[in-house]
């Protein structure tokens, strides 16, 4: 987003003048009319952005992290749990924060709160940093006068998902970090050692066996026509990226992704325990039942279960209980069921899907500590194959020319 200097007047004719961050001018005029402000003159600032800022956001680095609303929500607990007014809390975090863009967003929320409006609504405007889960808990937290509450609740909830997904991202990084290893040792063979036998074969001129042959034309179509390949992995990633960004490529990839070998069912039960956490998180802040379920949909970030969540919300509109719908959707084992069942009968519903989640997220934790002794033999077998290939592909050769001078 561009940097812009305003000028205009106030309701009361005053002259205001200031900077404003937005995507073009017509949102720079939204903006300012929004907070009561009449645009007389919109000019673009070039180069307003401090060196670091810009060179951050041209890396992609200067997004708001969970880590960063974590922090956000805690002092935001403490800031209306004292009882400081809401516009002088923004202020305040706005100037302590070293984070250009969350700092940015808090003073348009300020901005705008001092208008008049309503904090759900001004944070509504900024819908890059928080998401509708977010805005949908302040706005219930605002209207039951817990806003406090809603805040303690929305830093634990943001702690347990980031914990949730350090531990999948670091039971992956071994497997990941050796697959990437491989494929870079894969490429230094074909294109640096393979050719150097295949050199010192041919001037031996013996019958070479099958796979060392393979072995060399493997290596002569990547020394040929690396620049070929190279484009051509170029061109896939940014094909699959784009297709993954469209409808269809979410759905298919929201479900293809709870099937992979050995880290599907950890990422599904994952899904499963931040569905069930959000889920009782709204009900117990008095979030309506079926909007509860249509922003659980979207907060789970798999379009193929939101899809199903989707039908659940569905059924409770028919007036189906939440058992049946839960049911249907085949996406909980009969003991979460059963679990299910007995909050609703007991009308505790939130406190058996916190239960839930606690369910799962324990049975997450057990199979990404068994990860590594699941997925260490199928890369032991995998390094095994590679070097046999090898093995057999070039020094066979060697041992039967060895044999030959020999004789």
């Amino acid at each position: 987003m561009a940097v812009y200097e305003f000028s205009g007047r106030n309701t009361q004719g005053q002259a205001i003048n200031g900077r404003l961050e937005a995507a073009s001018t017509d949102a720079v005029v939204g903006q300012l009319l929004n907070r009561g402000i009449t645009p007389v003159k919109i000019v673009e600032v070039a180069d307003a952005l401090p060196l670091d800022v810009r060179i951050n956001r041209w890396l992609g680095l200067d997004k708001v992290t969970a880590q960063d609303l974590i922090m956000f929500t805690r002092q935001m607990y403490t800031i209306t749990k004292a009882g400081i007014p809401l516009i002088r809390g923004f202020r305040g975090l706005s100037q302590t924060l070293s984070h250009y863009r969350l700092k940015r967003a808090l003073e348009d929320v300020a901005d705008r709160l001092e208008t008049g409006m309503d904090l759900s609504s001004a944070l509504r405007y900024r819908g890059d940093i928080f998401d509708n889960l977010f805005i949908s808990m302040i706005h219930v937290g605002e209207n039951s006068g817990r806003l406090e509450e809603v805040f303690d609740q929305l830093s634990q909830y943001l702690e347990r998902d980031q914990a949730t997904r350090k531990r999948v991202t670091s039971a992956l990084r071994y497997p990941s970090f050796v697959l990437v290893a491989l494929a870079l040792a894969v490429a230094v063979l074909n294109i640096w050692v393979i050719p150097e036998f295949a050199r010192m074969f041919a001037r031996f001129g013996a019958e070479l066996p099958l796979l060392t042959r393979v072995l060399i034309g493997v290596s002569d179509f990547f020394v040929n026509y690396w620049g070929y390949l190279l484009v051509c992995m170029v061109l896939s990633y940014y094909g699959c990226k784009r297709y993954l960004q469209t409808t269809a490529g979410k759905l298919r990839w929201g479900r293809w992704k709870l099937k992979l070998p050995v880290v599907g069912s950890i990422i599904e039960r994952g899904t499963m325990a931040r569905y069930a956490r959000s889920f009782s998180l709204m009900l117990k802040s008095g979030v309506p039942l079926t909007q509860s379920l249509e922003l659980c949909s979207r907060a789970i970030d798999n379009p193929y279960l939101g899809g199903k969540i989707q039908h659940i919300r569905q059924g409770i509109e028919r007036g189906e209980s939440l058992l049946r719908t839960h049911t249907h959707s085949d996406m909980f084992t009969p003991l979460i069921l059963q679990m299910i069942a007995v909050g609703e009968e007991s009308g505790q519903v939130e406190t058996l899907l916190s239960e839930v989640a606690e369910f799962y997220e324990r049975e997450v934790e057990y199979e990404l500590k068994s990860l590594g002794q699941k997925i260490e033999p199928l890369i032991i077998i995998l390094m095994a194959g590679f070097v046999l290939v090898m093995a057999l592909g070039i020094f066979l050769p060697m041992w039967e020319m060895y044999n030959v001078q020999k004789s």
